[in-house]
């Protein structure tokens, strides 16, 4: 199916939708999938999260705000995918493979999961055979040639043919990564990718049954969310990961040298987070050559993501505008220099296909005129956050008082340490601010809470580990770092329903 023409049949309606909804006072709850409760030991499209949208539905929230879906690589970051368009097979449920005879009843784990964070290496161990026993039985049963599958693969082709069969060289062709192979496979020529097909049909097979699953649970998932009035707030990370199937089948989209290793990474100077900045290690856009096709990547993924969510972030925006290139070998992202990006045009050109564009500017950091004026260019709304409002004096623009009305207000992101555990560690003349500004010696998370939701910004979210006042222990991640991130997760949704009460009547009180 031509992609365009995909996008107009299944946008208008979409884009009405999501234009009421940004048009009025919200609130939300930021809460990656992985995070939900589970017997398998990581959450899951399936029951706990319907449960959660039902919580959110109960309390008045209007959004659930979640993480990039693809596939992650070693780190478990849900920022460093193999790909941009696949989906996390960590995520598939396996009881409806149950439920419609693709798997017999589950064996429980010889060993119990933890029940507040993910222990990735055991769960996949667990999960692995269980899928591909169900891949199987697809097989078998001629999934392949069902009319859903049919219509999966005619939809989803032009980036699911390079995922699949990247995803099967990977696997069995052992390099540090796709800049190893053959030639004739790095050049994509034709006979070679006839050959490595025929050679891994199997594991080609197999991750296109992953990612029909995938998506077939998140649509049900997304439609059952809508259904209760929640609409679901997506993320796109500006970058993509080195070794991924985007890079590996775009190559000239991206500032590489001849031996196809780039040339600069990507990152941001010192800042909040870091005094050596972030180094992030993501290849950096040709915006000559996407400028020559027409935006087309980006434009293809954008629509992409337009489809899976109501909403979508995106993630450092401002490297839209012009990003950090820092040279690559470098151990730090303190030497380096800012290029020119051409997000304007890119934005033009989608406003131009879809009118009113549904996207949240992730602003943060050092910021300057020209990203500003990027963002109010498209009337896109940006990100305050709570956390950072008491390090200077009363015009630092993460307090309430500063708040316009096209910002989401946020007590802290998944880069921040939990409200509660920054409470406990603020100190000195932050700390001195913070009680002048709420007129009381002991500030609590849910007065951090009230201080966003009564703010003038339309949109409002609140990691849900704000919501349950947790510490420190509970944080989703550090920056610039890679132990021990993206495993926290919630034991039980059994723990929301006492604060449950609390947020719908605050969520009522300030009209959101």
């Amino acid at each position: 199916m031509n992609l365009y023409l995909f996008i107009l049949l299944s946008f208008f309606h979409f884009f009405i939708l999501s234009f009421i909804h940004m048009s009025s006072r919200t609130s939300g709850i930021l809460l990656h999938p992985t995070s939900l409760p589970g017997k398998y030991g990581i959450g899951s499209l399936g029951e706990e999260a319907r449960r959660f949208i039902d919580w959110l539905s109960s309390t008045g929230q209007k959004t659930w705000q979640i993480l990039p879906l693809g596939p992650t690589d070693f780190s478990h970051s849900p920022y460093q995918c193999y790909s941009a368009f696949a989906g996390n097979a960590d995520l598939i449920d396996l009881d409806e493979l149950v439920k419609i005879g693709l798997l017999p009843v589950i064996l429980p784990p010889t060993k119990a999961f933890p029940l507040e964070s993910v222990d990735y290496h055991n769960v996949r161990k667990f999960r692995e055979p269980n899928l591909h026993e169900a891949f199987l039985r697809f097989r078998e049963i001629g999934g392949f040639g069902w009319e859903d599958y049919l219509r999966f693969w005619d939809e989803n082709s032009w980036w699911l043919e390079a995922w699949s069969l990247f995803y099967a060289c990977r696997k069995n062709l052992k390099g540090k990564d796709w800049s190893y192979w053959e030639e004739s496979l790095l050049k994509h020529k034709r006979e070679a990718l006839h050959l490595y097909y025929r050679t891994y049909r199997e594991d080609v097979e197999y991750q296109r049954f992953l990612q029909f699953f995938f998506f077939r649970q998140w649509f049900s998932l997304k439609k059952y969310a809508n259904s209760q009035q929640v609409k679901i707030l997506g993320d796109i990370p500006l970058y993509v990961s080195y070794d991924s199937a985007d890079v590996w089948a775009n190559q000239d989209l991206f500032l590489l040298d001849k031996m196809r290793k780039p040339v600069v990474v990507g990152g941001v100077p010192p800042d909040y987070f870091s005094e050596t900045g972030q180094l992030w290690g993501n290849p950096l856009f040709d915006w000559e050559k996407l400028k020559q096709r027409n935006y087309d990547w980006w434009i293809a993924r954008l629509h992409f993501n337009l489809n899976m969510f109501d909403l979508v972030r995106i993630d450092h925006f401002r490297g839209l505008e012009s990003f950090w290139a820092i040279p690559y070998g470098e151990k730090t992202a303190v030497k380096g220099e800012w290029l020119k990006a051409d997000g304007d045009a890119l934005l033009a050109l989608l406003q131009s296909q879809i009118g009113h564009l549904p996207i949240i500017a992730e602003d943060l950091g050092t910021i300057t005129s020209e990203v500003h004026h990027l963002r109010k260019k498209y009337h896109l709304p940006g990100m305050k956050v709570l956390q950072f409002a008491f390090e200077s004096d009363a015009k630092n623009e993460h307090l309430p008082h500063n708040y316009e009305l096209d910002f989401a207000a946020y007590t802290g992101t998944h880069d921040n340490d939990t409200t509660a555990g920054w409470l406990k560690r603020v100190k000195g003349e932050e700390r001195d601010h913070l009680r002048r500004y709420f007129g009381v010696s002991g500030v609590d998370h849910w007065k951090m809470v009230r201080a966003v939701l009564g703010s003038v910004a339309k949109m409002t979210i609140l990691p849900v580990q704000d919501i349950l006042g947790l510490d420190s222990s509970a944080r989703m991640n550090i920056p610039g770092t890679i132990e021990s991130n993206w495993k926290w997760r919630l034991a039980s949704l059994d723990d929301l329903q006492e604060c449950g009460e609390k947020l719908k009547e605050m969520t009522a009180l300030y009209g959101r």
